[in-house]
Parts: C-alpha cells; structure tokens; sequence
C-alpha cells in the first residue's frame, strides 16, 4: 500500500474524531494481500476496547463447531441443553406456551420472538440500557437477564414467517448452551476454540469490573462507565479486543478457519430488523438501499456490529475485510459511515 492511500486512509479517521460526539477510532482493514490499521483521537493501535455485540460473531462460531462436532444441531430444541427453571414461562405468546418450540437456528437468527431484556422497556417503564446511561451500573446474570425478558411480551411466535426481532436474550441463552454442552465456561469456550488457535493476544472475555484496561465507552460527549454491566454481557457483548485482532478473526470466520466453510451460505438467510440491516444465522447484512447507493459502488457487507460503535464486516465482493470502532454508544451510524468512507477510499484506483 503507498503512503499516499495509507495517509488518505489516516486522514478519514482523523476526519471522524470531532471531540464531540467521537473522542477516539481505530480501524483496520485487509483488501487482498494489503493490510492497513490506524486511530486517530484517543485511541491507539495497542489499547483494547470493548466490541459489545459484536461478540455475537465469537458466540455464533463456537456454536457452529459443536454442531460439527456432532455436539448439537441447529434444529433442537433448546430445553434439550436448558435448565427448566430458565425454561418455565420463556415464551408466552398471545395466552399460548411455545417456550419448547424454541430451537437453537432461533436463537441464532432471531427468529424467536423473544424479547430484548437490554433494550426493551421492563415493568418499571425503564429498559437496562436507560438504567445504566443514567448511571445505574448492576451486574446481572443469565437467569436474570432472562427473568426480566419473561417480564416482557414476545413479538411473535417462533419461527413466524418472515419475522425477526433483534433480542440479546437470545444470545444469553446460547452461552448457557455453550456452557452446558461442553462443561466450561463461556471465557474458556471463547479461549480454546478461537482466541489461542488464532493467537489472538489482546482479545479476552471482560470478567473482572476492577479491569481497566479497555478505553471507557462514551455515551454522546460523557464517559459511560459501567464496568459490572460489560462483565454480565458475556455471549452476547462481553469480548474486549483490538482492531488488529479483530481483523484475524472476521477474516477467519468467513474463510473457513473456525468451521466448515461451506456453513457460510446456511448463514446468509435474511429477515428485517432494523434498516439497512438484516439478520442472518448468527450474522448480520449490511445493505445501502439503491436510494443511498444508486451506482452500487459501495458493496454489501456481512459480520456484525455493536452499541459501542465496533464492527467487523466482510465484503465478499471486494474480497474486503474490516475491523473498528468509534467507541461512542449514543451514534452507532457513524463506525458504519467511517466503514464506508474507507472502503471508498481503498477501492479508489
């Protein structure tokens, strides 16, 4: 790669970081043989961060290796893996019980109907994510994340045609599944299965809420420290990491290094969740509609992306892998505006 693309890259993230709503970004990117990384505000290459959602990627191929180890199958039901107690009164819909129609493929598309215990509102009118913007930090474990979601109406039966609803119950859930199918911990899974075979050195799961290591979230132009709220994600948002790692990973993930290749079709089944993403099986579809993107120059990506402003993405026709974040929880549109201003910049002849 020559300097000039290499400090037009720079220029791009220097550009996002306005000291206002972005404090610090750091991103790395891989198109063909070239490989770049940059930060730019209080970020540097070294300093881990938090990848939040993005996680769902690590949690989603550690349940496809158990499935190739015949350890599961995407089709089961999940009260085959889950302690009773979680499973009693899941998913109550419209008067009628469907918690043990569950399967794991629901989980991972979000296709169950369960609702979102973070973002939905619970019985006090608040969700968890307005608790801890407003300087609630709790911890919170998977039984209790999923009773407060038991508190909540699911949106519709599971499976319903053509319906998904983006919920990190779902993911809470598949971490007790993890858990319970292998004996171990989510943290071990995580280290085993992917972190050491990809030597991943600056990536852990977030355990311990006296660690600060990771730069601090921001929400909007304030700091937002909730170091016993990380440490509860767990499979659905708990992994620290850096952009340089993360760029091994999504690259591994979509070229068959952490399961078979060929699972990577079974994944790209999409439904609406928000616009212009849709979720996939266990990944999500980054689109610009033909309004946004009428030449098709800027490609599709898949992978995923987290509140905190981290993605990591693949576009398979560029041959493109990316990898950041803009650490900034109030404004998730701009880690994926910076990824398309440099996927502009290096496919630009």
């Amino acid at each position: 790669m020559t300097p000039q693309k290499e400090k037009s890259l720079n220029a791009i993230l220097d550009k996002v970081v306005d000291n206002k709503k972005v404090f610090g970004t750091s991103f790395a990117l891989k198109k063909d043989s070239e490989t770049w990384q940059g930060t730019s505000g209080n970020l540097s290459i070294a300093q881990p961060y938090f990848i939040a959602s993005t996680t769902k990627l690590f949690t989603t191929a550690i349940i496809l290796q158990l499935r190739e180890k015949g350890k599961l199958s995407l089709d089961d039901k999940i009260s085959k893996y889950i302690d009773a107690s979680i499973m009693s009164g899941l998913h109550v819909y419209k008067g009628k019980d469907y918690s043990d129609e569950l399967t794991v493929r629901h989980l991972l598309a979000h296709t169950s109907g369960l609702p979102d215990y973070f973002q939905d509102k619970g019985t006090s009118g608040k969700s968890l994510e307005d608790e801890l913007i407003s300087g609630n930090d709790q911890f919170w474990s998977v039984e209790e994340a999923i009773e407060r979601s038991k508190k909540i109406s699911p949106r519709f039966a599971p499976g319903a045609k053509g319906k998904a609803k983006y919920s990190d119950a779902n993911f809470q859930l598949l971490g007790k599944i993890i858990e319970n199918t292998t004996g171990k911990s989510y943290a071990e899974n995580c280290q085993e299965r992917i972190i050491q075979p990809l030597g991943l050195n600056q990536t852990y799961l977030y355990q311990d809420a006296n660690d600060v290591t990771p730069k601090i979230l921001y929400y909007k132009n304030n700091k937002l420290n909730i170091p016993k709220a990380m440490t509860s994600f767990g499979a659905d948002g708990g992994i620290v990491s850096v952009s340089a790692d993360m760029l091994v990973f999504i690259e591994a993930f979509f070229t068959g290094k952490l399961f078979p290749l060929a699972d990577i079709d079974e994944l790209q089944k999409w439904n609406r969740i928000f616009p212009p993403m849709r979720a996939g099986v266990g990944i999500h579809l980054f689109k610009l509609p033909w309004i946004f993107n009428p030449t098709g120059a800027i490609p599709y990506f898949i992978g995923h992306s987290g509140l905190s402003g981290a993605l990591a993405f693949y576009s398979p026709k560029e041959n493109l892998f990316i990898a950041g974040t803009v650490n900034q929880t109030a404004h998730p549109d701009i880690s994926f505006r910076t990824m398309i201003s440099l996927t502009q910049q290096i496919l630009k002849k």
